[in-house]
């Protein structure tokens, strides 16, 4: 038996998990706030890299680490930490979806020769947030710092090199690489180019080592692995496999699933990851979730849980009530600029209780139409991980199986991330001592799980999906 640790710093907290190398059981916790946000904006777009540190060492604090043989250190994505020749941050890091850059992101895409050319380039379109558009808003804005920087690392690059003392050997995993717009999961290799087209100059790049591989090690001797970004963490955390997709409910949602090659989409409603195990990651996001139902539930005065509670009051269908989620324009598929639309008004269907329920059909319907992006370029999926405090609903839980056409398990709640990182450490640990080879993860204990069967529903999911669809398509012909 050994011990290992995993790190997660995310956009407000850094947390650590302690845990038993051979069961993944948890033995000790801690963690500590990043500082509060400057103003009541809700959303951070910078940070002095420094905090993070010093977070890290009050969750560490009393002792936390005591007997622990390796680290692994996951951390928020889309930020970029710019270093000079010396090694010392030119400014705070870029953090966050900063929608200032949304400029910037139209310029990158019309500079490589439009969306198509970026997808076969690197499978993902430059969009408000992703670390390439941020050195490209910073030429733009800040010139002067753009020209200072002569490294760039993501979060859990730099706090992984931190760790290590700040050797001249900085490195990351094909995981985070691949979320910068400027790594192919494809081809598994940089593109400085285009981080020059972005920048206007070329700089030092981390090495992209493998998922078993340990980045060093401590001046005291503890190992550091690897580590990743966040998505991947919490996808290893969770133990997913071929065949396994993940639906995340949040304001916006998201689908991902484990499979064994890149994909490229010329329109890039794809984005292809790469995860922490040596597979692919892809994800197809959705600009609409959980913001349908808060909507929803404003509008007939309920809260999440009331409004639940209205729609299982009804029947699937709606009595023919089809509200098309795309309240903020949504990107899958890709329709910027259009709003909502609720359609099939009669007199027998204008009641709470079938609005509550399109609302719940229709963020789960357009859901579904992520996961069929998926599933038609080949992608297995089997079982349905929900994700996201909308997944403990019940009207979510009850009509999510039939709508997915899949198995859906809803994990009881746990610090998936940090879990995923401290695995990691575990797997770099064991190749290390020559117990684990670089494809053979720990196997550590499945999260427990609510597990959901479609059962003779599918039936009924299919006619709702029909009927979404002939609305969807009749509104906005050609879209998918």
């Amino acid at each position: 038996m050994g011990i290992v640790a995993g790190l997660d710093s995310s956009s407000e907290f850094t947390r650590i998990v302690v845990c038993d190398t051979d069961t993944g059981a948890v033995i000790r916790e801690g963690h500590a706030a990043h500082p509060p946000l400057p103003d009541d904006s809700g959303k951070r777009t910078e940070i002095d890299p420094q905090a993070w540190l010093l977070a890290l060492g009050e969750a560490a604090a009393g002792g936390l680490l005591e007997g622990v043989q390796a680290i692994g250190v996951s951390a928020q994505q889309q930020g970029v930490v710019l270093l000079d020749h010396t090694g010392n941050s030119v400014r705070p890091a870029l953090v966050g979806n900063d929608q200032r850059e949304q400029t910037a992101a139209a310029d990158l895409v019309d500079a490589l020769g439009g969306r198509t050319a970026w997808a076969q380039a690197v499978g993902s379109v430059p969009e408000a947030g992703r670390p390439v558009v941020k050195l490209r808003h910073l030429a733009r804005t800040e010139p002067e710092h753009a020209r200072q920087v002569a490294a760039v690392l993501q979060p859990h690059d730099w706090l992984t090199w931190q760790l290590l003392g700040r050797p001249a050997r900085r490195t990351t995993d094909r995981g985070d690489a691949s979320a910068t717009g400027y790594w192919s999961a494809a081809t598994g290799s940089w593109r400085p180019d285009l981080l020059e087209l972005a920048l206007g100059h070329q700089v030092a790049l981390p090495e992209v080592i493998g998922p078993a591989a340990a980045a060093g090690q401590t001046p005291e001797g503890l190992l550091i692995s690897a580590g990743t970004g966040e998505t991947m963490a919490a996808a290893f955390g969770l133990g997913l496999y071929p065949g396994d997709a993940v639906v995340s409910l949040g304001a916006s949602g998201s689908v991902s699933a484990v499979h064994h090659e890149a994909l490229t989409d010329p329109t890039g409603t794809i984005t292809s990851l790469a995860d922490a195990t040596g597979m692919h990651l892809p994800v197809v996001r959705t600009q609409n979730a959980v913001r349908v139902l808060r909507g929803t539930a404003e509008l007939l005065g309920r809260d999440l849980a009331g409004l639940s509670e209205l729609a299982l009051n009804s029947t699937p269908g709606a009595y023919g009530l089809v509200l098309l989620p795309y309240l903020e324009g949504e990107r899958t598929p890709e329709l910027p600029h259009t709003a909502g639309t609720l359609t099939g008004l009669r007199r027998e269907s204008m009641k709470p209780e079938h609005l509550a329920r399109a609302a719940f059909e229709g963020m789960l319907c357009g859901l579904a139409d992520a996961l069929e992006v998926l599933r038609t370029r080949g992608v297995q999926v089997r079982r349905v991980f929900l994700l996201g405090s909308a997944a403990e609903l019940p009207a979510v839980q009850a009509l999510a199986p039939a709508l997915f056409g899949a198995q859906v398990l809803i994990p009881s709640p746990a610090d998936y991330t940090t879990l995923g990182a401290a695995r990691q450490a575990a797997w770099a640990l064991g190749a290390a001592e020559g117990r684990l080879t670089d494809r053979e993860p720990p196997r550590w204990s499945a999260p427990d799980c609510r597990v959901l069967d479609p059962g003779d529903d599918v039936p009924l999911g299919q006619a709702v999906r029909q009927q979404y669809a002939a609305v969807r398509d009749q509104t906005h012909p050609g879209a998918f």
